[in-house]
């Protein structure tokens, strides 16, 4: 156990190579001011270096599903290794991490594998994995703003989930939220989740890009902090999904992760947390990583088609998988950085595709969301091509719960989704309330 720890610190520094600017972490800036790079938070590692690896398994085991607050958050946990410096007082919480590691042991048997597990990011307070890196925002605002600084609210782009946690946590923090959402563009349930929150609500006739576009823009007004991944605090508490998955595995590494890709912080966030983990020896390998893209919004998918020799956005054409709608993602740079070292591959699913891998998922317990079908039709695809071999395990990143998207789920069976594997639709049987009748639709089930 930690019995005296050296002081960790953070701080931001340049993704560029040839020039790795740093900045303090308590700066209000979102790119380089040398190079225009975004930015990520870096670790002192020497620091966390003085700490046996066995001592950080047994700290983070001995705190883990803790009812003692900051521990019974999954993020502030391992706040060491996320930001060390935030008082507890500020810590903003809504209990979010320690979701479960569904082991989807008769799927993987169906699909040839050694194991599937599929990490539920998405059972979290407002519905996604977005939740693990608003705790971290939020918090390092509101004591931000307790030292003296001018901000007078947070603002973000959204597809539904950003805004849905970013008004959670700004409500809670007593912090005023904007958020921009493009019109007839999100589910119905994502849509009133920031406005109940009593966040400042804009819809733009536009798509996420567009509105990216826009809360740049928006927040370059003085006292408006911007709460989207292009911050990289945004994804820092995403780090620890890694950790949790390492630690839901008694500290093993699966062979591979396969993570949904739309603005691409995700991918970025859980290979630092590997990265890590890595470097402070708890793990003695890296997993390989696939990032799963609807071919809607595949421009990852093109680059890492010619070897990454160029990037070029796209126009995303409307997906069911619409948290993932995006042409031109903010982290590509980290993401590609990210896939090369950990020998990555990129894969895409069609429309039809991602909604039958989502719903055979379903048929063994899960309830997914579109953007897991992603991920699902990936797998298989993976699997076909040899990619990925038989005795290999296999983690997916489900990023939000399937309840967010019952409209998807009811045209998938009321077959409404086109070119979708008629076999998969499960009709809801309407039956007069007569024994004889009854008895008649269950023999004819069994």
């Amino acid at each position: 156990m930690i019995k005296a720890p050296p002081k960790f610190k953070a701080q931001y520094r340049s993704i560029s190579e040839e020039s790795p600017e740093s900045y303090d972490i308590n700066e209000i800036i979102y790119t380089c001011r040398k190079t225009g790079e975004i930015l990520e938070v870096v670790h002192d590692m020497e620091a966390l270096r003085q700490i046996p690896a066995e001592d950080w398994k047994n700290l983070f085991d001995s705190r883990y599903r803790s009812v003692k607050f900051p521990d019974s958050s999954g993020i502030w946990s391992k706040r060491e290794w996320v930001l060390p410096h935030i008082r507890d007082e500020n810590i903003v919480t809504s209990g979010e991490g320690y979701t479960h590691l569904f082991n989807a042991d008769r799927f993987a048997k169906e699909l040839g594998i050694e194991s599937l597990f599929v990490k539920q990011c998405g059972v979290s307070h407002t519905g996604s994995f977005k939740d693990l890196g608003m705790t971290v925002l939020v918090s390092q605002v509101k004591q931000m703003i307790e030292e003296g600084a001018a901000i007078k609210a947070v603002a973000c782009a959204s597809t539904g989930d950003t805004s849905a946690a970013l008004a959670s946590y700004a409500a809670k923090a007593g912090i005023p939220a904007i958020v921009f959402l493009p019109s007839d563009k999100v589910s119905a349930a994502q849509l009133i989740q920031p406005v109940s929150n009593g966040a400042h609500v804009i819809s733009l006739d536009t798509d996420f890009d567009g509105c990216m576009n826009i809360v740049k823009q928006v927040t370059q007004e003085e006292g408006i902090y911007l709460a989207n991944s292009m911050n990289s605090l945004r994804i820092e508490g995403q780090i620890t999904i890694s950790v949790e998955i390492s630690q839901q595995l008694e500290w093993a590494v699966p062979d591979w992760i396969i993570i949904p890709g739309g603005n691409l912080g995700n991918v970025s966030a859980l290979g630092n947390g590997f990265e890590m983990m890595y470097d402070l020896g708890l793990i003695d390998h890296l997993p390989r990583i696939a990032v799963a893209q609807a071919e809607n919004a595949n421009p990852l998918y093109l680059s890492y088609k010619n070897g990454f020799q160029e990037f070029k956005p796209v126009e995303a054409q409307k997906t069911l998988a619409s948290a993932i709608q995006i042409g031109n993602p903010v982290s590509v740079k980290k993401a590609i950085r990210i896939l090369r070292k950990f020998n990555g591959v990129v894969e895409q699913a069609s429309e039809a595709e991602l909604a039958d891998a989502a719903t055979r998922g379903d048929l063994h317990g899960l309830y997914n969301d579109p953007h897991t079908g992603v991920a699902l039709a990936a797998l298989f695809k993976l699997i076909d091509k040899k990619v990925i071999g038989k005795k290999e395990k296999v983690v997916v990143i489900s990023t939000a719960n399937g309840l967010k998207f019952t409209e998807f789920k009811v045209k998938f069976h009321q077959n409404e989704i086109g070119k979708i594997n008629q076999k998969l639709i499960n009709s809801i049987t309407y039956c007069k309330p007569e024994i004889g009748k009854v008895l008649q639709a269950v023999r004819k089930f069994l």
